[in-house]
């Protein structure tokens, strides 16, 4: 028999679905899944966990009066620590979703915009119940879903996320199951459900010079990353390339101009590959890249959302510069080898293609010049590549702007228990550091782990997760670190800062202190590695 699901309806309206294995009840299932709900004992006794089975077939377990009746059990409530589910459920949760932290929520909807902007291309808007509870950082996206449908697809958001109304661009795809429902079935005022914000690529923080890479309907995060460097007033050149096939695949050209009108130095053009087309510019947008203009001769960050050829295309011409870009961000649609007919031809950020099971793969690779990781979940592959400067530099850099990034996401939403969390976690790390020297290097790393891992958990984005994960800061670390070795003066007083920083909702603080923590991080690092050649 395949494996139940049960979908957990919250007090406040929203769902979540869960797989449960076998021999596994409903709560374990659910902190796999990072939705916490309460518990006290696991034994049965207690009654924290009871909740109300709408629909499905379980084995109820063991438990006392005191917990829950006999005529309770036979009404159809039950104890989520003692169920083990036989076949597919319907579960009330007497809790809201927010009281359980589910991370990525999900969200009803209201399509207030459906506008097919080409013949390759639809915009959908929709509104939001409860707007102000979703926070998303520029190029993140939401799992869709029609009511009562069997499938999601995921776009990015083509909006700001200070907009009132959530606007996403679907590549039309003939025989696509959402190209179909949009199409041919929805109409304005209709009900969707969206789920997340989920994915790891986004606008880091940076003053530095932007390069913005946008292939089809890979424009859609681009735009929302577009819009908030408008709204930042960034002061650094920002050049766009849009990448098309066709003449008619290019979209949103207004608001393009409108954003960049806000933008001390932008200016951008197109570029379409059909050979039968006439166009300014043709062929591929690496034809038509200039390493002083758009990379400033390397000092520029990249960011590029588009089908893989074009990454894999993009990634090959900035490697072979004599002065790459230090930081290429980049994020692929990857669909199904058998997605439905029309799904498998992939164009960035808003296929109508079926996701592939939603399992987390970090992958990491390096050569002479650069390093590497890309996170895979679902239908998405996002990436960054960094020149290869030491290894720490490379890691803690990453982490510095994955920390700010998640410290964004959830700033207004850390409640009193969050925070009392993070304060005993630091307060754990530091222990084992006195008079700046690691006293007990190996509970430092695990303690630490668990300090910069929190954040991550709490956000319930399993390609966030993964990304921090798949830093490798705790394996260096390991490797580098030893007992009695120096620390960069501050490091320890860095951690109970950052917790007070998010107290305080102040993200300027928040950034302050995860930079010179991160600085602290690499000298005590580059430091240690000094020390530890020279004893060996």
């Amino acid at each position: 028999m395949s494996q139940p699901q049960v979908t957990l309806a919250f007090e406040d309206g929203v769902t979540r679905m869960i797989t449960v294995e076998e021999d596994q009840t409903i709560i374990d299932a659910a902190y796999k899944a990072r939705i916490n709900i309460p518990f006290d004992c696991r034994d049965g006794a207690c009654g924290t966990c009871k909740a109300f089975c709408e629909t499905g077939e379980y084995e109820e377990g063991e438990f006392i009066d005191e917990a829950m009746t006999e005529d309770e059990a036979d009404e159809g409530y039950i104890l989520n620590c003692q169920t083990f589910p036989i076949s597919d459920m319907l579960v009330q949760v007497p809790m809201t979703s927010a009281q359980a932290k589910t991370g990525a929520t999900t969200f009803a909807g209201e399509i207030t915009e459906l506008e097919r902007l080409s013949e390759s291309t639809v915009k959908l808007g929709v509104k939001l119940e409860n707007r102000e509870n979703l926070s998303f950082l520029p190029g993140q996206y939401m799992n869709i879903a029609p009511p009562n449908s069997d499938f999601h697809r995921s776009y990015s958001f083509s909006s700001s996320n200070n907009d009132d109304h959530c606007t996403f661009l679907v590549k039309y795809t003939p025989g696509g199951k959402m190209t179909h429902y949009l199409t041919e079935e929805a109409k304005v005022g209709d009900k969707l459900n969206l789920t997340g914000p989920m994915g790891s690529f986004f606008l880091r923080d940076a003053d530095k010079p932007i390069l913005l890479l946008a292939g089809g309907t890979g424009l859609a995060p681009v735009l929302s990353i577009l819009d908030k460097l408008a709204e930042n007033g960034h002061s650094q050149p920002v050049r766009l390339i849009y990448g098309a096939t066709f003449n008619h695949d290019i979209v949103e050209t207004e608001r393009i101009e409108a954003l960049g009108e806000k933008l001390a130095d932008f200016d951008w053009f197109t570029v379409v590959s059909s050979e039968d087309e006439e166009h300014e510019r043709k062929g591929y947008v690496t034809d038509h890249m200039d390493p002083q203009e758009h990379l400033h001769e390397g000092d520029a960050e990249v960011y590029l959302c588009g089908p893989p050829p074009m990454v894999e295309a993009v990634r090959v011409y900035l490697n072979d510069l004599d002065n790459p870009p230090s930081n290429f961000y980049y994020e692929k649609f990857t669909p199904n080898a058998n997605a439905e007919s029309g799904a498998a031809t992939g164009s960035g950020s808003g296929t109508d293609a079926a996701p592939k099971e939603e399992e987390v793969t970090v992958t990491h690779s390096s050569d002479e010049k650069s390093k590497s990781m890309s996170v895979s979940y679902g239908d998405r592959e996002s990436g960054e590549i960094h020149l290869a400067k030491t290894e720490s530099e490379v890691i803690f850099e990453a982490l510095r702007a994955l920390e700010i990034g998640v410290a964004r996401l959830l700033i207004n939403q850390l409640d009193d228990e969050d925070l009392d969390k993070l304060q005993q976690l630091a307060e754990k790390a530091n222990k084992y550091i006195h008079n700046d020297e690691f006293a007990d290097v190996t509970r430092f790393i695990d303690a630490n782990n668990d300090f910069h891992e929190y954040l991550f958990d709490r956000s319930g984005n399993p390609s966030m997760q993964q990304a921090y994960a798949g830093l490798r800061n705790v394996e260096i670390m390991q490797e580098q670190l030893e007992d009695g070795f120096q620390v960069q003066p501050g490091l320890a007083q860095d951690h109970l800062d950052f917790v007070q920083a998010l107290k305080g909702k102040d993200i300027e603080a928040v950034k302050e202190v995860v930079s010179r923590h991160s600085a602290k991080a690499v000298g005590t690092m580059n430091t240690a590695i000094e020390k530890k050649a020279q004893i060996h």
